[in-house]
């Protein structure tokens, strides 16, 4: 029997990306990729992100947030999944700020209200080499792809913790991304794979978006997504360095700030149950 069988967890989203925080800490439990793809395939819990908390590796964090994809493939940053951990980690904390690491690094989570939080998701990487891209690029910000439809033979590159493609399109539902999405997201101009956005631009401060994550499929929202197409927009001189990003779930805010070159993602959290994993899942 798995060791996950009577675990309680939290099922939640952040904009409707749909989340499962698990908190692992004081505990040897690990989750397999296996046990993290029977979760998804259990009726009511199908999930984009797992957010699986354990034990502190460096002094002043609360956890290490290990991050998984519904396909059982890790994930290095999650800005909505992190919010919902921001949540689950203060609900008896007074403390207005705390902080959690993943592999991308440590990241700062500031209660705004009851169900909303600000992470600081950390410096954008935009050298080819950091997101990463097969070819060396001399500018990330516009990069030809052989790819067979014409609008999307262009994109902007950036790692937000993740490799992200940012193709600015005149209609975010005009060019099939629930196809095009996975083969974009397997092209080999991406040695490992990357999310694939199709933002439009409304205003220097307002960008439609639509999102096909790396291991999970179209989903209604991403956080890392939404601070990587703010700062290719804000590098193209689309917009400023302040975004309200329009997702299908809803509205994500960024601000790519001077002071540090760190991104903030602003934005609300929803708690759908609790529960604990039926034996019978796995």
């Amino acid at each position: 029997m798995s060791a996950l069988a009577g675990r309680p967890f939290f099922k939640m989203n952040g904009i409707g990306n749909e989340i499962i925080v698990l908190d692992l800490r004081a505990t040897s439990i690990g989750v397999s990729p296996d046990e993290a793809r029977a979760i998804h395939q259990s009726p009511r819990l199908a999930y984009d992100q797992m957010m699986v908390l354990h034990d502190p590796v460096t002094a002043g964090t609360e956890a290490f947030v290990r991050i998984l994809n519904n396909d059982g493939s890790e994930s290095g940053a999650c800005g909505n999944g992190t919010r919902c951990v921001a949540w689950v980690l203060m609900q008896d904390d007074p403390r207005p700020v705390i902080f959690v690491e993943t592999m991308a690094g440590l990241l700062e989570c500031r209660r705004e209200s009851e169900w909303a939080f600000t992470v600081d998701m950390g410096e954008p990487r935009l050298l080819a080499e950091e997101i990463p891209l097969r070819d060396t690029q001399a500018d990330t910000r516009n990069v030809a792809l052989d790819f067979d439809v014409p609008a999307l033979t262009h994109f902007s590159a950036v790692n937000m913790g993740n490799p992200h493609a940012i193709f600015f399109v005149d209609n975010v539902e005009g060019y099939g991304l629930d196809t095009n999405g996975v083969r974009l997201e397997h092209h080999d101009m991406f040695p490992e794979r990357a999310n694939i956005s199709l933002a439009h631009i409304v205003t220097r401060d307002h960008i439609i978006l639509k999102v096909w994550e790396r291991g999970v499929g179209l989903t209604q929202a991403c956080g890392s997504a939404a601070c990587a197409t703010a700062v290719s927009a804000a590098r193209l001189g689309l917009a400023g360095r302040k975004a309200r990003i329009t997702l299908p779930g809803g509205d994500l805010f960024t601000d790519w700030r001077t002071v540090d070159n760190h991104v903030l993602l602003r934005g609300p959290v929803e708690l759908e149950f609790q529960a604990q994993f039926s034996p019978e899942i796995f």
